[in-house]
């Protein structure tokens, strides 16, 4: 099954719903293993989607890069940001962000046609491909935020099954998929694959009709 504007939603939601309950924890704590804190790993994540959003939508896209936008830093060990969130609305102001960019990607997607193309530095990519990024995101940076607050994380059931199939052709089949998103994406080991140290997608259509995955 594809990953559509629904499963960016319903990602966006449970991370959401997910952080929550820890508005009044600590967002400077680190996450996860991260050189980020929680509230800047969740700043990086609304620039994601944000800018997933404006490839999506822009009737002509650039292939050779993201639009001009205006990125900067708000102290040098940070990291770069697209639309940062006003600090004194707090967590739940940032929450809030995560919430509207992921309603912006999610409208884009609803509106795209399926061949549309855009830039990603990890292969030119359409509206699928966006949507499987984007969910990779949410569930991923989810888990480096939740480590940071001390909070469980149980992402919805199969979106990491269609995110492995789109975007990690190289990851095994017969491991538990959250756990695999994990492994694929640098933050654990697989008892028959170690921890990678480096790590990639592959977010270029697939090539055939019937759906399978390309081959790095």
């Amino acid at each position: 099954m594809p990953l559509t504007a629904d499963d960016v939603d319903t990602a966006t939601w449970w991370l959401v719903d997910t952080l929550s309950p820890a508005t009044d924890r600590d967002w400077t704590a680190r996450a996860g293993e991260l050189t980020f804190t929680c509230w800047e790993t969740a700043e990086h994540l609304t620039d994601d989607l944000l800018s997933y959003a404006t490839r999506v939508a822009l009737r002509r896209h650039p292939t050779a890069r993201t639009p001009p936008f205006a990125w900067a830093k708000r102290h040098p060990e940070g990291p770069m940001t697209l639309a940062p969130a006003d600090p004194a609305a707090g967590p739940p102001g940032l929450l809030q962000v995560i919430e509207a960019y992921g309603a912006c990607l999610s409208a884009a997607l609803r509106t795209a046609p399926p061949t549309h193309r855009a830039w990603h530095v990890y292969g030119e990519s359409d509206p699928e491909g966006f949507a499987a990024m984007a969910t990779v995101e949410l569930l991923v940076h989810g888990w480096d935020i939740t480590q940071g607050l001390s909070l469980p994380w149980n992402p919805p059931p199969g979106l990491s099954t269609q995110a492995l199939h789109r975007l990690f052709p190289h990851a095994p089949t017969t491991t538990d998929p959250d756990t695999t998103l994990l492994w694929a994406t640098g933050r654990t080991a697989l008892p028959t694959h170690p921890r990678l140290t480096e790590w990639r997608w592959y977010s270029e259509p697939h090539p055939n009709t019937a759906g399978e995955p390309p081959h790095p």
